[in-house]
């Protein structure tokens, strides 16, 4: 689940703020408000020497992400840095990311002289051609779902597949015929969805989405964890999360617990196959969790931070390892990931442009050796969300809707609703390609 304040690339949108403004002192959500305070403050005031410190930190703090890069590119143009100014833009460029720069805003403007800028933009329009190595597996019929999460029990050949506008779980069957699950027992947005075939449950999340229409005011700031029957559908518990969350992402661990994320409020829980209370497994060192993914050692998570990264949780120590973007690889702006032999797959609707690309690992499984795009800016892709391994295949949901949503949750002004595709892309040939 991504938050639907979307991440702008200049100026920088700050995530989730009013969820950020009751985070704990201390905390990865509340260190990032008062680095971006210290930005803007000193934007403010003209004084972009004190900016540049600033926005030094916030990239040292987001790992390097690939926007933070601009922020300090931006401070060096003011201070009459082009070189490094052009040098941080094509770092940025060579995470496979794209921006028209003048549009962004008009401080980088005095780069347009530079004898570097035309190879840089070169690049950064490179990343704009579409990719594609993906074909359409199926369509769902029903455009009014806005449908966020996926999963496939292999036993009953069914994909499930959740609905945020219709707060409902719907199966679908080969060839896309569809029909409804469960319905939101607080009738809140259906958000993450997991099947646990060898205990024939079925794990899900409801969660009543901040400042959302479609849902009571009065249930704003609520979500619950939901576990039903995976055959006859019925609801067999119900935990709720702590005021404030929204676990909006589901990961399963062998035995079968739970690992939801809070992404708004920055915590990773885990609930035990058996349990019925919420136990937080992380030291607040993320901003905005998403999908994770199980480690292949059984004992360690990989978790997307949609601002930080990917970070390898070890939930036994609350410690967290950033992987590394080697100055080349996107990771912010993970919504979905998977982990399948060696590699992770991730869905990125929060990067420029929007995409889904698999990340190899070494040998070690703690960096990044390479990363072959699967879709990017096709008219198929739209806004994807999350998908799941299948063999050898990911199957992922695209134009999901979200890029079509207020942050209200209603349509926005104009906007006509498509059909949900279901994309599968084949593994080992990308990988290989």
């Amino acid at each position: 689940m991504r938050s639907t304040e979307r991440a702008s690339v200049l100026p920088f949108a700050i995530l989730l703020l009013s969820a950020l403004s009751a985070a704990q002192a201390g905390n990865a959500g509340e260190q990032f408000k008062n680095i971006r305070a210290k930005m803007r403050a000193a934007r403010t005031a003209g004084d972009w020497r004190a900016n540049l410190t600033a926005a030094q930190e916030h990239k040292a703090f987001l790992n390097e992400s690939a926007n933070s890069l601009l922020e300090v590119s931006r401070a060096q143009v003011h201070l009459g840095d082009f070189e490094g100014a052009l040098k941080e833009i094509e770092h940025f460029a060579q995470m496979g990311q794209s921006i028209d720069l003048l549009a962004s805003s008009s401080d980088f403007a005095p780069l347009v002289k530079s004898p570097n800028f035309a190879k840089v933009q070169t690049l950064l329009n490179e990343n704009q051609k579409p990719v594609s190595r993906a074909s359409t597996a199926f369509q769902l019929a029903d455009s009014n779902l806005l449908s966020e999460d996926i999963d496939y029990d292999p036993g009953s050949h069914r994909f499930f597949v959740t609905s945020v506008r219709e707060k409902k779980i719907i199966t679908v069957v080969a060839g896309g015929t569809a029909a409804d699950f469960a319905k939101a027992p607080d009738n809140w947005p259906m958000l993450a969805v997991k099947v646990d075939r060898q205990h024939g449950r079925l794990w899900a999340t409801e969660v009543a989405m901040q400042g959302f229409e479609i849902v009571d005011k009065s249930d704003w700031g609520k979500s619950a964890v939901l576990c039903y029957d995976l055959h006859s559908g019925k609801l067999l518990r119900r935990v709720e999360g702590p005021h404030g969350s929204a676990l909006g992402d589901m990961t399963l661990m062998q035995n079968g617990d739970v690992i939801v994320s809070d992404g708004s409020g920055g915590g990773v829980y885990r609930l035990t196959a058996t349990g019925g209370e919420l136990e937080r497994i992380d030291n607040g060192d993320f901003i905005s969790p998403q999908t994770a993914a199980m480690h292949p050692d059984g004992k360690h998570i990989f978790v997307p931070d949609y601002l930080r990264g990917i970070g390898v949780l070890d939930p036994a120590t609350k410690q967290v390892r950033w992987l590394s973007t080697e100055q080349k690889f996107a990771l912010s702006g993970i919504d979905g990931l998977s982990f399948d032999r060696g590699k992770l797959i991730a869905v990125q609707n929060g990067t420029s442009p929007e995409r889904v690309v698999i990340f190899t690992l070494d040998a070690t499984l703690s960096k990044i050796d390479s990363e072959t795009v699967i879709e990017r800016s096709t008219e198929s892709l739209g806004d994807p969300t999350h998908g799941v391994v299948i063999g050898s295949d990911f199957f992922y949901i695209a134009n999901s809707g979200w890029d079509i949503t207020e942050d209200n949750g209603n349509l926005k002004a104009g906007a006509k609703p498509s059909s949900p595709r279901i994309m599968k892309a084949p593994l080992v040939s990308a990988q290989h390609d």
